[in-house]
């Protein structure tokens, strides 16, 4: 519930800030797509990395061995960061998922506070 001063105000930061303040409306959906573009930059970084790697395998040897080598290194490299991204995404959605679901939670308790608040008691 909104103190009356919150209630009735019309200024342009006042729900805003009761937001805020109290938790009614949570600021984790705008958030995770932050974490979640962060995250994906440092399995990028980790992408370049195993590609450095396969083309480290590769220049270190000075015969053939060493590009027969460095493709299952860069195979393996690209497959772990394939399995990350859809480690990170799956994540992210369980994330936005259960907050949409506390969202849709306070709706109904607020509806049903509603319905509460009109109905006479006995």
């Amino acid at each position: 519930m909104r103190p009356p001063a919150f209630k009735n105000r019309n200024g342009p930061g006042g729900t805003i800030f009761w937001d805020l303040l109290t938790f009614e409306k949570l600021m984790t959906n705008q958030v995770i797509h932050l974490i979640y573009w962060s995250g994906l930059g440092v399995i990028a970084l980790v992408a370049f990395g195993m590609v450095g790697a396969a083309v480290g395998v590769a220049l270190r040897e000075e015969s053939w061995i060493g590009v027969i080598l460095a493709v299952p290194v860069l195979v393996a490299g690209l497959l772990v960061v394939a399995a990350l991204v859809l480690l990170w995404r799956s994540f992210c959605e369980l994330y936005v998922a259960l907050f949409r679901l506390s969202d849709d939670l306070h709706a109904i308790r607020q509806a049903t506070d509603a319905e509460q608040a009109r109905t006479p008691r006995p």
